[in-house]
C-alpha cells in the first residue's frame, strides 16, 4: 500500500482531510445529530437510537473522540459523550474558511 505523503500538504489541508474522513460515515453523522439534539451527555442511548451494535458504535465514537469533535466522561461503568464545543467552533471555522475560498462569480463549464 502506498504512503499518503501528508507532509507535502499544509496543516490546514491535512486537518480538512481528517475532518472529512470523520464525517464520511453516516453512522458518525447520525451520532453527531443525536448529540446535537440531546444537548447533554449521552451514555447508553446511542445503540438504541442508531440501531448498530455496541462495538460498532464504540468504534465510531472513538474516531470522533480522536479528532476532538466529541469528548467523554466516565460515569460509573459507562462513558458519557457530548460535543466538545470549543473544538466544534474551531472545526466549524476551519471548514467555513475552506468553503469560503470558492469564488461565487466564476463563469466555468
Amino acid at each position: 500500500m502506498g504512503v499518503t505523503k501528508t507532509e507535502i500538504f499544509t496543516e490546514a489541508q491535512n486537518e480538512i482531510a481528517t475532518l472529512a474522513k470523520a464525517f464520511a460515515h453516516p453512522a458518525r453523522v447520525a451520532i453527531l445529530h443525536h448529540l446535537f439534539k440531546s444537548n447533554t451527555c449521552i451514555c447508553g442511548d446511542l445503540v438504541d437510537e442508531i440501531g448498530l451494535a455496541q462495538a460498532t458504535i464504540s468504534q465510531h465514537l472513538k474516531e470522533l473522540k480522536t479528532i476532538g469533535i466529541i469528548k467523554g466522561n466516565i460515569e460509573g461503568t459507562s462513558v458519557c459523550y457530548c460535543i466538545d464545543t470549543e473544538n466544534w467552533t474551531r472545526i466549524k471555522n476551519t471548514i467555513t474558511a475552506f468553503l469560503d475560498n470558492h469564488p461565487t462569480n466564476i463563469n466555468c463549464c
